[in-house]
């Protein structure tokens, strides 16, 4: 018999990673909660390889040879807890349950801890790659037990997507490290697209270039360093015409992005973990901002510069400019999220191999890359590096990138046009480079009202000075 595995929940993701298996040589026993989706999967695409159409969940249960191995495709939260709870009780030590979903980490956490208890293994997979890319290879982030993931791990390489010979898929580590891996990559997600929104405005409104012109723009920087999925597929929309109105494409959206929750989580994280990703925090609040349309309205009105900001004589080298500050701002944006990662991984015990998740995001998923195998390279060179920025590939490249940078946030604020991605990765960029901070005096003004202490540049231990007495300093 073939390998075996069963998927259930068969919406698009689900029948689409069904079929995957299915081509790649796998018996797929498939089950749905509403048996007409089974049934349209296997008469639309029955001849694509080897299914098995189970009618309940006890049937899925019954077709497969032990160790079970079953990917979970439904909607994250509540509906997973429900179909986990519907079969795990109906397994034996030893399968293997996958929940292939946008899980929040801390859910995959809880239940796999919950599956040990009876001896089941819990793999939470992170997928990237939308629709298409589950049909045609993915990027697969799975974490869970190293056993697990021998009986799993050659099922999810052979469906995901391969780069230079080498699948898009890596154990990533114990119980959510999975999941986490995938909500970060979808936080720079947030960062990438805000990024390559501002360089969108900011050559529209800067220089007067129409969608059609930028992106045949766009295009061009594909070919570069910034090739890149989202780079590609910001050519193909700005060159969309809309059919109804002969008008460009982007001029017909409304312009309030939305949002389904992991780039919150990734900054909340972030928060709790104490790891600045400024760069994927701005990208949700530019977001929020935008899906407030009333205060936008009220605010219409308010005074912008009063000096209006002279007509840039040089196209050509603005563009330059612009096409400098949307890759270091990336880079920015690549560095907070891998510093995240690192953070999580101590914090957990994981032991991420940052290397590794850089060679899984080549491809398949919505982030990947050119780039990406520099970061490798970084990480494979030191494996404990401090920030990406100081990889001496990255520190030269984003340094001689950084004069155009600082043109396009000024050019920006003397126009009143808001490019906080670009400003917040600026200002990330040179606080890191920074030789002492300001914070000295955040301590003083903590010490001063709450007596919270303060640490001395030249000596060792912890100080508080008397500010409402003799103002002399004494150690707590």
């Amino acid at each position: 018999m073939n390998e075996q595995i069963a998927v259930t929940g068969l919406a698009v993701m689900g029948s689409n990673l069904a079929r995957n298996f299915a081509r790649n040589g796998a018996q797929v026993v498939v089950h749905n909660r509403t048996t007409a989706k089974t049934d349209a999967l296997v008469q639309l695409h029955g001849s694509e390889g080897d299914f098995v159409h189970a009618p309940s969940t006890q049937d899925m249960i019954d077709a497969l040879e032990r160790p079970r191995r079953i990917l979970i495709m439904v909607q994250a939260g509540r509906p997973t807890d429900l179909v986990i709870d519907d079969i795990a009780p109906r397994l034996d030590p030893g399968d293997v349950l996958i929940d292939g979903g946008n899980s929040r980490y801390t859910d995959t956490r809880r239940r796999e801890a919950a599956l040990r208890k009876i001896g089941v293994h819990f793999v939470g997979a992170g997928v990237s790659g939308g629709e298409d890319g589950a049909l045609n290879g993915p990027s697969i982030m799975p974490g869970g037990s190293p056993e697990s993931y021998a009986a799993v791990g050659p099922l999810l390489e052979r469906i995901a997507a391969q780069v230079d010979g080498t699948p898009c898929c890596a154990y990533v580590g114990p119980d959510g490290a999975g999941h986490f891996v995938k909500m970060v990559h979808n936080g720079i997600e947030y960062a990438d697209m805000q990024l390559i929104a501002e360089a969108y405005d900011l050559l529209r409104r800067v220089l007067g270039a129409t969608p059609a012109e930028i992106a045949a723009i766009f295009a061009e920087w594909n070919s570069g360093d910034l090739d890149s999925y989202l780079v590609e597929i910001t050519a193909e929309v700005l060159g969309h015409t809309d059919a109804a109105t002969g008008l460009p494409f982007v001029d017909v959206v409304l312009d309030q992005a939305e949002q389904k929750g992991t780039g919150r989580w990734t900054v909340q994280s972030a928060l709790d973990l104490g790891v600045p990703v400024s760069g994927i925090a701005e990208a949700v609040f530019a977001r929020a901002l935008s899906g407030h349309p009333e205060q936008r309205a009220a605010a219409a009105g308010l005074p912008g510069p009063s000096t209006p900001a002279a007509a840039v004589d040089d196209r050509a080298g603005f563009v330059e400019d612009v096409r400098k500050a949307l890759y270091a701002s990336k880079v920015v944006a690549y560095a907070q999220g891998f510093d995240q990662i690192a953070a999580a991984s101590a914090e957990y015990g994981w032991d991420i191999d940052r290397a590794a998740m850089a060679t899984i995001w080549r491809g398949g998923c919505i982030i990947r890359a050119k780039f990406l195998d520099r970061i490798k390279q970084a990480y494979d060179d030191d494996r404990e590096l401090p920030s990406l920025l100081v990889a001496p590939y990255f520190a030269d490249q984003v340094g001689a990138a950084q004069e155009g940078w600082r043109r396009v946030v000024t050019a920006a604020v003397q126009r009143g046009i808001p490019a906080p991605g670009f400003a917040t990765a600026l200002a990330y960029y040179d606080g890191l480079r920074a030789e002492r901070l300001s914070a000295s005096l955040i301590q003083g003004l903590r010490d001063f009202f709450g007596s919270h202490t303060y640490r001395r540049v030249d000596r060792a231990g912890s100080f508080h000075t008397l500010w409402s007495a003799d103002r002399a300093e004494v150690t707590p």
